[in-house]
């Protein structure tokens, strides 16, 4: 098949969005599949550009036998709310003039979070009348609300309006969770026309290590440190001030929290570690993806942390199917929902109440003084990780693509 795919966060950006459609886009390539993705100069979450690249209108670049368009946009930090919307509002007419200039595809697939490049997509499916999948990785403009960015109001309202219309048009709709496939049914979308394709971990690139000593010398770890890992974005769903609150609880100088990445909180946790004196907390700044694995390998337990809101209860983080491949426990922190389900039934780690710094630091010491239970909770994590690889996900997504293309995919052109 021919895939036209737009996303706007896509490689040498970190976050799960430019993982997930790069590595799977690269599988289909690798299995003889045409791969194009629209996209703009990689800048998340800091708002510049990265070094090598500029904001044109229109540049093109090959990666990986991926053929990577990046169109020129309004870009704004990861922060505040107003700026960044005009950021991803940008995209849209971007987005849908290139895609005019690309050559007829089988099929047109756009990426959520953000919103409005499901829009941009849906316009340019009716403009070319092209079969239209939208992948959706939040409820927006639900998550908007939930993490305080913004309020209902009347612009709140006409947004969901536009959502409903958004997974009405589309053809198919590709849910990473089963409870968003449960939120929309209960909204009239369709069930016959969603497919849940959870998301998942490239076991070539993340498994079991020894410590990375070099790197633990040079951010200051200690060989007998017991080292609780936060590697992801520092923003306002995550409430990382609950780990700060917990590191300074008694027995916690006992952990060494590290904290790795960039995000809009970041500044001001790093702030209010140095007002409360913290030193077992280190701030590590977001480093390139290649480097993940030699990170998690410092650590002893893999943080999944977000803030107490019902929304979170709807999804599943996509860095504890990173830590199933580097074989770590897991501690989630965050509320009981789909994650806290898929934790329990692979034995994969411990689950906190979010928000609860007490219970965060005792299930930490649980871990780091029980060496029983920490064993088997990571040899559990090990082993569920191949149910989870980013070859089945993108095997489940290409099939998801085929059906709404109407195409018959031949085995030997959906895995290896």
């Amino acid at each position: 098949m021919d895939i036209l795919f737009i996303a706007d966060n896509f490689p040498p950006e970190r976050n799960a969005q430019a993982s997930r459609v790069f590595e799977r886009a690269r599988h289909w390539v690798a299995w003889g599949h045409q791969v194009t993705v629209i996209t703009c100069a990689p800048n998340f979450p800091e708002g510049k550009v990265f070094e090598g690249y500029r904001n044109r209108l229109y540049s093109v670049e090959e990666v990986e036998g991926i053929r990577v368009v990046r169109v020129g946009t309004f870009i704004a930090p990861n922060a505040g709310t107003w700026l960044r919307i005009l950021d991803y509002v940008s995209f849209l007419p971007a987005a849908v003039l290139a895609g005019l200039l690309q050559k007829r595809p089988d099929v047109l697939v756009v990426t959520s979070p953000q919103f409005f490049a499901g829009l941009g997509g849906a316009m340019l499916a009716v403009l070319r009348r092209l079969p239209f999948v939208l992948e959706l990785s939040d409820l927006w403009p639900d998550s908007i609300v939930a993490v305080g960015a913004m309020k209902k109001s009347l612009a709140i309202r006409f947004l969901e309006k536009l959502e409903l219309w958004l997974y009405r048009r589309a053809d198919r709709i590709a849910a990473l969770t089963n409870s968003f496939k449960k939120n929309l049914v209960s909204r009239g979308v369709p069930a016959g026309k969603i497919d849940v394709v959870t998301n998942g971990v490239e076991l070539s690139r993340y498994a079991p290590r020894p410590r990375d000593n070099a790197l633990a010398r040079e951010w200051g770890l200690e060989p007998g440190d017991f080292v609780v890992g936060y590697i992801g974005t520092h923003g306002m769903a995550h409430a990382l001030g609950n780990v700060l609150d917990a590191a300074a609880l008694p027995e916690s100088e006992k952990i060494r929290f590290v904290l790795v990445g960039p995000g809009a909180e970041r500044e001001n946790l790093v702030r209010r570690a140095k007002e409360l004196n913290l030193k077992n907390v280190v701030f590590i700044p977001a480093q390139p993806k290649e480097k993940m694995p030699r990170i998690w390998s410092l650590c002893d337990v893999a943080l999944v942390h977000l803030r107490d809101t019902p929304l979170f209860e709807t999804v599943i983080p996509s860095k504890m199917f990173e830590a199933m491949g580097m074989g770590l426990p897991i501690l989630l922190a965050c509320p009981k929902g789909e994650a806290s389900e898929l934790l329990a039934q692979s034995g994969a780690g411990l689950w906190a109440p979010p928000e609860d710094p007490a219970a965060l630091r005792d299930a930490i010491l649980l871990l780091k003084e029980d060496r029983e239970i920490y064993e088997r909770l990571a040899r559990q994590s090990r082993a569920s990780a191949p149910a989870h690889t980013r070859e089945r996900q993108a095997t489940e997504m290409l099939l998801a693509l085929a059906e709404a293309a109407g195409a018959t995919v031949a085995a030997e052109t959906v895995s290896v």
